[in-house]
């Protein structure tokens, strides 16, 4: 499942509860466009702000209506036991693989990030990506920690934040059955035409069928021509640029982030709104 187009739709609230007749909304032009994968509160599905319970429930509701196309759940959490147990849900609904960034409070050593993807992979019955997002978790994989994880059993792929300099040299060092994944949807056309496997794609999960476009073309001219979309992203955070889209788009309520979470507002939510026309996202 760890190829081509992975879409990683918001998780929206209502009042503070789980909005499955909006998630439900958000996923459907996913489906209907054809994306390869679903990816499931990963960092855009807030996963960090929801319970284990509120978990299961949205990795149930997705496998129900992702119409065949396969599911991978994150199971990222504090504690091993929750890990465990957001993993057992994940494949008791039925989907096709997880996702794991090494969440931590106290900054973990490499040593604690390899026990730990050693210990979770020993229990899994699906393959696992492997998540390096430094800006979230303060946690940055060397090559050879991450090397050295991507050996354990049940690693299916890995997500990197970064295009590694020497793209071949890394690859060689992977074992054949773990295919290259890159997040930071600006990076993902030359990626994709460096042999990158997958985009774990932020934009996809709104806009899907922009996302598949330069997917499949591999062209930078298709991205490079959203880079005023891109600076949003990168100023002030995917998600929530996302999530404004979202809300403006009637697709979510407002506001759907969990609190203290805000999407854009002011003259960068009207930027975006420019965007969306301008652009031709919508």
């Amino acid at each position: 499942m760890f190829h081509g187009l992975s879409a990683f739709p918001l998780t929206p609230l209502k009042e503070g509860k789980i909005d499955e007749q909006a998630f439900t909304t958000l996923l459907r032009p996913l489906v209907d466009a054809g994306v390869d994968s679903l990816g499931i509160l990963g960092s855009t599905g807030s996963y960090a702000y929801l319970t284990v319970a509120e978990r299961a429930q949205v990795a149930r509701c997705a496998v129900e209506h992702a119409g065949g196309i396969p599911v991978m759940v994150s199971i990222g959490a504090l504690r091993l036991d929750d890990i465990l147990r957001l993993a057992d849900d994940a494949q008791a609904a039925g989907a096709a693989g997880v996702l794991m960034a090494p969440v931590s409070y106290q900054r973990l050593t490499a040593e604690e990030v390899y026990s730990l993807y050693e210990r979770v992979t020993r229990q899994l019955s699906v393959p696992l990506c492997v998540y390096d997002n430094p800006a979230t978790t303060g946690f940055t994989f060397s090559d050879e920690l991450m090397f050295a994880v991507a050996a354990l059993p049940n690693i299916g792929s890995v997500k990197f934040g970064r295009v590694p300099e020497d793209i071949a040299q890394v690859r060689s060092r992977l074992p054949d059955n773990v295919t290259m994944g890159i997040s930071g949807d600006w990076q993902a056309a030359p990626a994709l035409r460096a042999g990158f496997d997958v985009w774990y794609s932020v934009i996809a999960g709104v806009f899907p069928q922009t996302a598949l476009a330069i997917a499949r073309s591999k062209e930078t001219a298709q991205s490079e021509r959203l880079e005023p979309l891109w600076a949003l992203f990168r100023r002030y955070g995917s998600l929530r640029v996302m999530a404004a889209a979202a809300e403006m788009m009637g697709k979510v309520t407002v506001p759907a982030l969990p609190f203290p979470l805000q999407a854009i507002q002011g003259e960068p939510r009207e930027a975006l709104a420019r965007l969306i026309v301008s652009l031709e996202l919508a």
